[in-house]
């Protein structure tokens, strides 16, 4: 089948089956040239005498018109993609030219679905996390936009099922923080897009910031079994299997039996040793007034020295063979022996790699 493009090497053009046939789906590039033809230009219609007004009126107009441009995050703007694999390719070819950047892959990657799996949730977040810290700035302007899009759903998930508000919150103020940095530093650090668009998504992040702070949960009326009704020793099974310690104090609050069980040292003891190796919290001994080991105190004051193990239900993985990046679904590999992208090793498994996301940003530095 012949290329449809104008280079023999693009991918072709995006087509649509209606009623009347196929038609050819317009970009976003497209259709934001014909919004524009009719658009009228003001220096044409205004006259001598409006001038002055409209000198006067013409910050107000502007700031108005940025705040619009900003907003206007309907479907026909956006620019998801539902890709589940891309090529990552670090340099150019005779048949492929350019490579591909971290904007790109966070484009054409589906993290707008991503998010609504419970498996996927914290490690979407995660790799949010880090791109506010260090890559905000390496993002094209259609990267960025996606980007606020993915964190405007992921807010508005967490407001509405009350779920993981603690991690948002975490992303927000890191987030915040990165962005009032490079606003005081225009000239100096490097911003795709106006000034006026960047305060305002910083006044979008103050706003969610406050609805998160008003965020109140619910009491759910169950007549049920509730997780107090359950055994002592499967309560203490459930806080042996969490591996965040701020989790386990939140439960704690719960109920007072919840609370003496989070308390117990042998707990705390199970996770410095989980996520922090022997010397590191031999270095920061934490002695009660009995000469005992406070494990709970040792555990918060190692997070202030070392980073803890990461931990997710799925993760995106990287094919060595193929050199693609992709989500792999487990129901259809398990059903079908789909490795979840075209892969033409003899034996998929052994060449996936699940990818973290420091490991995912490590990717595209070039």
């Amino acid at each position: 089948m012949p290329f449809l493009g104008q280079d023999w090497r693009s991918p072709g053009w995006s087509w649509i089956k209606t009623e009347d046939g196929w038609k050819r789906c317009e970009s976003c590039s497209q259709k934001l040239e014909r919004e524009n033809q009719y658009n009228i230009n003001h220096n044409i219609i205004l006259n001598s005498e409006d001038e002055e007004i409209f000198n006067n009126e013409e910050c107000e107009y502007t700031s108005k018109k940025r705040k619009k441009d900003h907003f206007r995050n309907d479907t026909d703007t956006q620019c998801f993609y539902r890709e589940k694999w891309i090529y990552v390719h670090k340099e150019s070819t005779r048949e492929r030219h350019g490579y591909c950047t971290l904007g790109e892959a966070f484009n054409r990657l589906d993290f707008s679905s991503a998010i609504q799996d419970t498996r996927r949730f914290n490690y979407v977040v995660k790799l949010l996390q880090l791109i506010a810290k260090s890559q905000l700035t390496s993002l094209s302007g259609v990267a960025q936009k996606n980007y606020f899009n993915i964190l405007d759903k992921i807010v508005q998930k967490v407001l509405s099922d009350h779920q993981n508000p603690r991690l948002i919150k975490d992303l927000l103020q890191d987030l915040s923080s990165t962005l009032c940095i490079l606003i005081r530093g225009v000239g100096k650090s490097v911003l795709v897009g106006n000034i006026n668009i960047w305060i305002c998504r910083l006044e979008t992040i103050l706003t969610w910031q406050q609805q998160l702070q008003n965020l109140q949960m619910t009491k759910q009326v169950n007549n049920g079994l509730t997780l107090s009704d359950l055994p002592l020793h499967m309560l203490n099974n459930i806080l042996y299997r969490f591996s965040d310690g701020w989790d386990i104090i939140t439960l704690g609050q719960v109920t007072p039996t919840l609370y003496m069980l989070s308390e117990d040292r042998q707990l705390w003891k199970k996770l410095c040793q989980y996520h922090f190796a022997e010397k590191q919290f031999c270095r920061h001994l934490i002695l009660s007034e009995k000469g005992h080991i406070e494990w709970k105190l040792m555990y918060f004051a190692l997070l202030k020295y070392y980073p803890t193990k990461e931990q997710y239900g799925d993760t995106l993985h990287f094919c060595r063979h193929c050199s693609i990046l992709f989500w792999k679904d487990y129901h259809l590999a398990l059903l079908f022996k789909d490795s979840g992208h075209p892969c033409t090793a003899t034996d998929p498994d052994s060449c996936f790699t699940p990818v973290s996301p420091q490991h995912f940003i490590d990717l595209f530095k070039f």
